[in-house]
């Protein structure tokens, strides 16, 4: 699993400017849930989305297609080589991957959140 987690705070960085890129992104509704990032004719986008759906069939997970057609150029060039890539509130997940490596995306996603809200709780 080419896993690149980087820290939340990073991944929340890119994040935020994908949303100013695309403010869409930015709705309450989207703010939880994973990006798939890709773009049309991407044969490996197609196949990462099917792995997500089969997924989807024993994981009520919800993610969002992004593509990165609609950002800017510097932000698009990040992605060109990498895609189709998952972006969760807190973790990155490259392109190859299985169903395995997005259970165990689901399961550091929810520990990542589980450590976030507890620690609020503390404050």
């Amino acid at each position: 699993m080419d896993n690149d987690d980087g820290n939340c705070n990073t991944i929340a960085t890119l994040r935020a400017r994908m949303i100013a890129a695309n403010p869409n992104l930015g709705t309450d509704e989207n703010q939880d849930q994973w990006w798939l990032l890709g773009t049309s004719g991407c044969h490996l986008c197609d196949i990462a989305e099917q792995l997500l759906s089969q997924f989807q069939a024993v994981q009520p997970i919800s993610y969002q297609l992004v593509d990165i057609a609609d950002f800017d150029e510097a932000l698009m060039m990040e992605f060109a080589t990498t895609i189709p890539v998952i972006l969760t509130p807190s973790k990155r997940l490259n392109y190859p991957f299985s169903v395995l490596d997005l259970q165990q995306l689901l399961v550091a996603s929810l520990s990542s959140l589980y450590k976030t809200t507890s620690i609020r709780a503390l404050l």
